[in-house]
């Protein structure tokens, strides 16, 4: 009896020692969306090169639920974002939004078949955590961090960090340049241009 008692403890323990360290919602809610964007990266339909506007159309309402865009423009600028009114603050918003999608879209659209790893999970504070990932290609591993903060009962992204470089901190260096030496407003028709460009 307490033989097989010992044997169920060893077996339980080689259990829980293998579960993914990983588990919670909050990482559950980035592997959901990570593989809805895989979908459609995959999907044989879209593989042409003349498809390229519908992926993005489709890749656009799982970025919606997966990042708080407003969260995201706050902490990149910091103490200027009190220097926007909220009108300019909408448009913030939704112009750093579509200065991302050109920024990043053709890198997430080059996809082909890399495995993503989700590794774990970390506390950051009470309603905030970091999920860390990475990408495994034939050559090498690129780390990938999601920060995410709990808000109306939802996790969603703040902040990613790619090879230790966070997306925050990158653009809130150009964006304090700017406003070292400029108004808000010139802030906007800076983003309002770069957009354009594109």
């Amino acid at each position: 009896m307490k033989r097989q008692l010992a044997v169920a403890v060893i077996m339980l323990m080689i259990f829980l020692f293998n579960l993914p360290v990983y588990a919670g919602v909050p990482t559950d809610t980035v592997q959901a969306n990570v593989n809805k964007v895989l979908d459609v990266l995959r999907d044989p339909k879209l593989k042409p090169a003349s498809a390229k506007a519908i992926k993005k159309e489709k890749l656009r309402p799982i970025y919606e639920r997966m990042f708080d865009d407003v969260e995201l423009s706050r902490r990149t600028l910091a103490r200027n974002w009190n220097s926007l009114n909220a009108a300019q603050r909408q448009e913030f918003v939704q112009l750093f939004r579509q200065v991302l999608e050109k920024a990043y879209i053709d890198k997430i659209l080059s996809y082909t078949n890399e495995k993503i790893v989700f590794d774990r999970e970390s506390t950051l504070s009470e309603n905030q955590v970091e999920v860390q990932t990475r990408v495994v290609t034939a050559s090498k591993e690129i780390p990938i961090s999601y920060r995410m903060i709990l808000k109306n009962g939802t996790w969603k992204v703040y902040d990613v960090v790619i090879e230790n470089v966070s997306l925050i901190l990158n653009y809130r260096t150009q964006f304090n340049e700017i406003l070292a030496k400029n108004s808000p407003e010139q802030l906007l028709v800076t983003l309002r241009q770069k957009v354009k460009e594109h």
